[in-house]
């Protein structure tokens, strides 16, 4: 399990950006994305497994970013077992509060991704920062309770 990719926006409906490393903290979560504040839903997660499900539902190839989550992780795949889990990538801790509920602005990007992300948790994860860390594409993940 590893940490494929980083992305953020700098406010809301902005082209995702990405990056090849950040600083992930409690106080703004990814460095540079403007939905950082505390909460629930400060850092999202996307899984590639459950990403290309739901492309090869739809016949097509999409970037991952279209999802418009921050970190896309290999090797895991969200289910309900996970809520209350920990994600440690490097020092950062991230907690998994809830599924990533796809909205209908993903029909925008390619019709039918609504209902393709749907199942599964196939949409991702929200996450709480519990520890601060700095990230990078290549990181080793792990998950535990």
């Amino acid at each position: 399990m590893q940490l494929l990719d980083i992305a953020f926006r700098t406010k809301s409906r902005a082209p995702m950006e990405t990056k090849v490393e950040t600083m992930v903290s409690k106080v703004a979560g990814v460095e540079d994305d403007f939905r950082g504040k505390p909460g629930k839903r400060q850092v999202t997660v996307l899984s590639l497994e459950q990403w290309q499900l739901a492309c090869d539902e739809l016949g097509t190839s999409l970037p991952w970013t279209v999802r418009r989550a921050n970190l896309l992780l290999e090797g895991v795949s969200f289910d309900a077992t996970m809520l209350g889990k920990q994600i440690k990538i490097g020092q950062l801790i991230l907690l998994i509060t809830r599924e990533t509920d796809p909205c209908p602005r993903m029909d925008a990007q390619h019709q039918g991704l609504t209902e393709a992300l749907t199942p599964d948790w196939r949409g991702g994860v929200c996450c709480r920062v519990i520890a601060d860390g700095r990230v990078k594409i290549g990181d080793k993940i792990e998950i535990f309770n």
